[in-house]
């Protein structure tokens, strides 16, 4: 892997880590004890639903950033 490619989407891979983490520990510790829940109720759904939650949150930031650094450069010039 390329060094640009993880500086450019470190937001993203950031945000779907912690978001995998706190899909599991969303699992362990509030999840759905009876089993009716689609999703809750198992970690190896909870998991994933939260890396995705986690990379589109990471996303909204990682815009955030870039635009921010590019009206600072468009002010230095």
């Amino acid at each position: 892997m390329n060094r640009s490619f993880l500086k450019r989407y470190l937001p993203e891979i950031a945000g779907a880590a912690a978001g995998a983490i706190g899909g599991f520990i969303y699992w362990k510790y509030v999840g759905c004890l009876s089993g009716t829940c689609a999703i809750k109720s198992n970690w190896y759904l909870m998991v994933p639903w939260g890396a995705v939650l986690g990379f589109l949150a990471g996303s909204v930031i990682g815009d955030l950033i870039r635009k921010k650094g590019k009206k600072k450069e468009q002010q230095e010039e």
